[in-house]
């Protein structure tokens, strides 16, 4: 039994394709498919049911491929912390962030880290919160940015920031001619939310639960942009995290945002690893970094009609100073 066999076990159980598996390790279908029978005569069990379009593991397979999944997760880990033992600050960090968080917040946080780290490849993966879970336990992720709660006890959470909702409403909506509103006063109202699997619709939830209001069940958005359209549309409101309204995003036309007055509803962000990685020391530098957002970032601007943000609003006469 070696590394490599493993590896194709791993590569088998994700792919459930001979092809598919011999193709991801770069090795012909009867190379992996030898080296898999020679694992199963080591171990003395079947590992793989052999259909003619489908291969399943065997109970003994699964096993044997979730630790297997964890021994190339170490013996990765190990290079890792031997190579940054000679430079930590090289390398590459596979970093996963969920759609409604990387868009708006990488802008603001790359330069940064491209100063701080010059020598660092960085990898970014965008995916559902469950995913990128998923793929930070069976060590395909390095670290993730994901929302709290987490529960999970090999996983160490560094907390990093909270960041404030605001309600986006059309400019026709009774709302919008106010410039901001308490938490009740979203009781009865119906919100656009977004597809089941996003984290951001089960914050929303929380949100509405709280509040006494609902969801608009017959729409479900796939992402946060489409809600932003709809919201312009006039097809109904929604909550939106702040950094999806700063700049860089563009400015959205007929969209009214409104903070809370007596409450503040938002999600708490935190970069995630496992507590078992070589790479702790340095995820903590990294985050680090992502904590040290612009001044200003995560408050609500001050609302302004017809266009979501505060940048169009015209500049006031200067006054003079009065001591």
């Amino acid at each position: 039994m070696n590394l490599r066999d493993l590896k194709y076990l791993v590569a088998l159980a994700d792919h459930k394709h001979f092809g598919r598996a011999a193709a991801a390790c770069y090795v012909s279908q009867p190379t992996l498919s030898t080296q898999i029978k020679k694992l199963e005569d080591e171990l003395g069990v079947p590992l793989v049911e052999r259909a003619p379009r489908k291969v399943m593991l065997t109970p003994a397979g699964r096993d044997a491929a979730d630790r297997a999944r964890r021994i190339v997760a170490e013996v990765e880990q190990m290079k890792e912390a031997a190579r940054r033992s000679q430079d930590p600050e090289a390398g590459t960090v596979r970093l996963g962030l969920f759609p409604t968080l990387g868009p708006y917040l990488l802008p603001h946080v790359v330069p940064q880290l491209r100063a701080r780290f010059p020598h660092l490849e960085l990898l970014l993966v965008e995916e559902k919160s469950d995913v990128l879970l998923s793929r930070l336990r069976e060590g395909k992720l390095d670290a993730g940015l994901l929302a709290l709660p987490i529960a999970d006890d090999q996983l160490h959470t560094e907390f990093l920031f909270e960041e404030p909702f605001v309600l986006a409403v059309p400019e026709s909506h009774p709302l919008a001619q106010r410039a901001s509103l308490t938490l009740a006063e979203l009781s009865q109202q119906q919100l656009l939310l977004l597809e089941d699997g996003h984290c951001l619709r089960e914050q929303a939830l929380d949100v509405c639960r709280l509040a006494g209001a609902n969801e608009k069940s017959e729409f479900r958005a796939t992402s946060l942009e489409t809600l932003r359209q709809m919201v312009a549309a006039d097809v109904g409101i929604t909550l939106l995290p702040t950094l999806a309204v700063k700049p860089p995003v563009a400015r959205s036309p007929n969209i009214h945002l409104l903070g809370f007055s007596d409450s503040h509803p938002n999600r708490q962000i935190a970069m995630v690893w496992r507590k078992s990685s070589a790479m702790s020391e340095f995820l903590q530098q990294l985050a680090q970094v992502f904590r040290e957002l612009p001044p200003g970032l995560l408050e609500p601007d001050p609302p302004v009609h017809g266009t979501g943000t505060s940048a169009s609003r015209p500049p006031e006469p200067s006054r003079p100073h009065m001591a």
